[in-house]
């Protein structure tokens, strides 16, 4: 970003920071908090603890302030895998470690690898493909104001080391989500992210991508490489037994029909054909599962006024951007849980997760029982004040395993790998 753009941008947000900050001062946090809808199955939260920091972590393992963007994977040979970043802040840090540990029992955890490259790296992902394992990251600049995107780098496991970062893909190229539709794994990325946080309007492209091997990516439909362009970035899908793909699609930037998110399916036979719909609300970090014929969404949810990321307020698209972002962030948040209501094509709320100010950014595996999933999060202090999202951002973070319990229903057909497509294979848990 040039300096002109920087100081004009600069001048855009801390004017509508101003304003927000003085709307909310005098008129205060407008919360509404949704009507639970858990349709088929009462779901709760039976367990919550701290992995990060924590007595179990190795002796090798340093850690920043803020310990966020994180994913979990069952792998082959009978270990959990957590890749999580530990940086100063939320922002882009030259400080930055994406580290690696693996566990048993998900409470002793063992050093596997540290990475680092002189700028920030994010969104760490794994995917466990037979006896392989693979680490996929971001790499970004290190200007804490600015975003910017130089493509991704991959490592992977063999004899119990991880290679040196090897860049793959497209320059600029942002992963967000590895994942199997069926048997085959799959990668959501998306390009265009240089521009995201900028004054000119960002095109975005939104890709599905498909491997046999975890190193050579190409896309799942040469017919459609991409699923969507516009102003989303992060998003996911599942596969449900239904004959649909379910997805998501965070739409931060806007496009013309409006600001959020973008609620989509597609028939199962054509994963890449998406249909979308707006939603006002933006999930962030969404990750979706399927249990006992229906589809989830965990994601950040936004505790300002209904939910609403876009406010509607504004002519232009630069003031209306700016003053969604910035009311998004003096606001406070949780991860939570919701539910895709098919005949509407809507999310309805279910339950929050305990959490608050910075959070979100979930990893999902099976449970012990069927109906139930292990999620893994950061947040915020959970017994630490209730904070504005940019607050959590500049403060400690954490991450934190919960288990979610879906209660009613039918059983489930379909358990672990094909219930929730997570990125490795299915193994009882060892304790």
């Amino acid at each position: 970003m040039n300096l002109t753009r920087r100081i004009g941008l600069v001048a855009l947000v801390g004017g509508a920071a101003s304003l927000a900050w003085l709307v909310m001062r005098f008129k205060g946090l407008r919360r509404l908090d949704p009507v639970p809808e858990p349709g088929r199955h009462q779901v709760r939260v039976v367990e919550t603890r701290r992995i990060v920091p924590s007595p179990g972590l190795p002796p090798e393992i340093k850690l920043g302030t803020s310990n966020n963007n994180l994913d979990a994977v069952r792998h082959s040979d009978g270990h959990v895998y957590l890749a999580f970043r530990t940086a100063p802040n939320h922002f882009a840090s030259s400080e930055t470690l994406v580290h690696v540990i693996r566990s048993r029992d998900e409470v002793h955890w063992t050093h596997e690898a540290s990475f680092s490259a002189g700028t920030d790296l994010r969104e760490p992902r794994l995917l466990s493909l037979g006896d392989k394992l693979f680490l996929y990251v971001s790499r970004l600049g290190k200007d804490a104001f600015a975003f910017e995107p130089q493509g991704m780098a991959v490592s992977q496991r063999h004899e119990g080391k991880w290679s040196a970062l090897e860049p793959m893909g497209p320059p600029g190229i942002m992963g967000w989500r590895v994942r199997r539709l069926g048997e085959v794994p799959v990668f959501l990325v998306y390009s265009g992210g240089e521009s995201l946080y900028d004054l000119r309007r960002p095109h975005l492209e939104v890709r599905l991508w498909k491997t046999s091997d975890g190193r050579n990516w190409t896309p799942f439909d040469p017919a459609r490489p991409v699923i969507y362009a516009g102003g989303g970035s992060e998003a996911d899908c599942v596969l449900g037994d239904d004959g649909f793909l379910y997805g998501v699609i965070r739409n931060e930037a806007g496009d013309d029909t409006g600001w959020g998110s973008k609620i989509c399916r597609a028939p199962a036979a054509s994963p890449a054909a998406w249909t979308c719909r707006s939603d006002p609300r933006k999930y962030d970090s969404p990750f979706m599962l399927w249990h006992d014929g229906e589809a989830y969404l965990i994601a950040r949810r936004n505790l300002n006024g209904r939910g609403e990321y876009d406010l509607g307020v504004g002519r232009s698209w630069l003031f209306r951007t700016a003053w969604n972002q910035v009311n998004y962030s003096l606001s406070p948040k949780r991860t939570a849980l919701w539910r895709y209501v098919r005949e509407e094509d809507r999310f309805a709320w279910v339950l929050d997760l305990p959490s608050r100010g910075d959070c979100c950014f979930p990893a999902v595996l099976p449970g012990e029982d069927p109906a139930e999933y292990v999620v893994y999060d950061y947040s915020s202090d959970l017994h630490g004040p209730d904070v504005s999202w940019l607050r959590g951002q500049l403060g400690r973070t954490f991450i934190y395993r919960h288990v979610l319990r879906f209660e009613g229903g039918a059983a489930p057909a379909n358990t672990g790998r094909a219930a929730i497509d997570p990125a490795g294979p299915v193994q009882p848990r060892v304790s």
